[in-house]
């Protein structure tokens, strides 16, 4: 990295290690972001002229134009030379078969403090270490997966040595789980299980196929993510929470819900879920607003619109991002009410074709 990239990254750590900020303060390193992405992410730029969005014009961070999520599919964004990045973090191409969103890290410093920062919070919640069960593949055998790399983080710095990963690209290894399982709640002492929705499902079926349940220790906690993506059956979420805290003995709030794409660098996470769809929140250094998704106006209190997340641990690519999930305002936080169809996938889909047509030109 540059002099300038690498002072970036160091005021980025500085402030993600903080355990709040004012709305001044989330403006100023916004606004510095911007700056540095509208000077260095050259299809970026483009659009944001097309905007007529500058540094000099743009005052706040709910002024800073937004990329639809499916643009990192169809153009570099990334302000330092890709070939360059220390880590390329690709989306699991279900949407558009092989065509995949790449998003580029040049170091994983920030991404990794965002990581470890919130799921100490948010997750953990004062707990140092717990033995974790994994449900989905490891980094070694899915390089480029973001979900995979957060779940070794999650490992490293806040599992214990009996830690162990169920999943690989062939399948998942049941028996061993189960065994697993059979262990901690023999124990007495708290676990945790983590993994992807569809993961859950799998284990869910097998165990009502066979009459076993567990009742995992007081203290334990679960962590689902992903959806179902085709993978497994699709389960409603009150079917869903209710299976978990059947099977695994987890009461629901402690059933906790992380959600996260590989287009941003930070998680968001709900505070368990006795009651679906349960309120989700990100840290000090993500925004969330609820947006028109042709024009980007934000809609007002009570109504459904287009998640818009401003996350400014994506230095190096986008900070604002306009996803193609639907939510509404609700507490600290919003509902998420699913993927957005009819008038709201026509709007996004209208945003992609006037990104490229800037981005492109």
């Amino acid at each position: 990295m540059n002099d300038e990239a690498s002072a970036l990254v160091e005021t980025l750590l500085a402030f993600l290690a903080q355990d709040g900020c004012s709305d001044a303060g989330f403006d100023a390193l916004a606004l510095r972001l911007f700056a540095w992405q509208h000077a260095n992410n050259a299809p970026y730029r483009r659009f944001c002229q097309r905007r007529g969005a500058t540094p000099r014009t743009v005052k706040s961070w709910r002024e800073i134009p937004a990329v639809p999520i499916s643009a990192f599919k169809e153009v570099t964004l990334s302000c330092l030379p890709a070939e360059e990045a220390q880590r390329v973090f690709m989306t699991s191409g279900t949407t558009r078969g092989d065509i995949k969103g790449r998003h580029y890290h040049p170091t994983l410093a920030v991404y990794d403090r965002s990581m470890t920062r919130n799921f100490a919070r948010r997750f953990m919640q004062g707990v140092d270490r717990l033995p974790m069960a994994i449900l989905f593949p490891t980094e070694d055998a899915l390089p480029n997966s973001s979900l995979a790399h957060y779940l070794a983080l999650a490992v490293q710095h806040f599992g214990t040595d009996d830690s162990a990963t169920f999943v690989s690209p062939q399948g998942m290894n049941s028996a061993g789980l189960r065994q697993w399982l059979r262990a901690r709640q023999a124990s007495g002492a708290p676990c945790a299980v983590l993994g992807a929705s569809y993961s859950f499902v799998h284990v869910m079926d097998e165990l009502a196929r066979d009459g076993e349940t567990f009742r995992l220790p007081p203290g334990s906690r679960l962590l689902d993510t992903g959806g179902y993506k085709g993978n497994s059956r699709e389960l409603a979420l009150e079917d869903f929470y209710q299976g978990l805290a059947q099977f695994f003995g987890v009461p629901r709030e402690r059933c906790i819900n992380m959600y996260g794409m590989t287009e941003l660098s930070t998680q968001l996470y709900d505070d368990g879920n006795a009651l679906v769809p349960s309120i989700k929140s990100g840290p000090h250094w993500l925004r969330s607003r609820l947006v028109d998704p042709l024009s980007g106006q934000e809609l007002a209190a009570g109504e459904r619109g287009v998640l818009l997340h401003c996350d400014l641990g994506n230095f190096n690519s986008v900070t604002s991002i306009l996803t193609e999930d639907v939510g509404v305002a609700a507490g600290a936080g919003f509902l998420l009410l699913g993927r957005a169809e009819g008038a709201q996938a026509k709007g996004c889909s209208l945003a992609v074709e006037e990104f490229l047509q800037a981005a492109t030109s």
